[in-house]
């Protein structure tokens, strides 16, 4: 995939939105990229989550509780991951051929170290977010009061 669309491609995601655009360069540089056959597996469900992956094309099943989910290109898988470690909560095979892109924590948390404006970007975002997430809570809160 050419840079330049990898960039777009990153940049579509809100954990990358924020991000310089050469900060965001290195994230697109220094990540790996992996082509997959049918019916392998990128992660399990439970397994601990080192990073973010991102489907760039071909298509991906999410195998958790509930119903399978395939997503397709682009897509962002594990998220939270990129800040905190966590684990996944479901497993995911791809359905076609398909490639990815890996973005380990390490490589994400570095950039946000080595680019203050960055980080203080994505710190922004994430506390409207918890924020918006909070206010939701509370209206769920005072319906069930009622």
């Amino acid at each position: 995939m050419a840079l330049d669309t990898t960039l777009r491609t990153l940049a579509g995601f809100a954990g990358f939105r924020e991000i310089e655009a050469e900060a965001l360069r290195l994230i697109a540089l220094s990540a790996d990229t992996r082509i997959l056959r049918v019916g392998e597996v990128l992660f399990r469900r439970g397994e601990v989550a080192d990073g973010a992956l991102i489907v760039l094309s071909g298509s991906v099943e999410l195998r958790g509780e509930g119903e399978p989910v395939t997503v397709r290109p682009p897509a962002l898988l594990g998220e939270t991951a990129l800040v905190v470690e966590t684990r996944r909560p479901a497993t995911a095979v791809t359905r076609e051929p398909s490639s990815v892109l890996r973005v380990p924590r390490t490589l994400y948390l570095r950039v946000l170290t080595e680019y203050p404006i960055s980080a203080a970007a994505v710190h922004r975002q994430v506390a409207n977010r918890v924020a918006a997430l909070r206010e939701e809570y509370e209206a769920v809160g005072r319906r069930l009061a009622e």
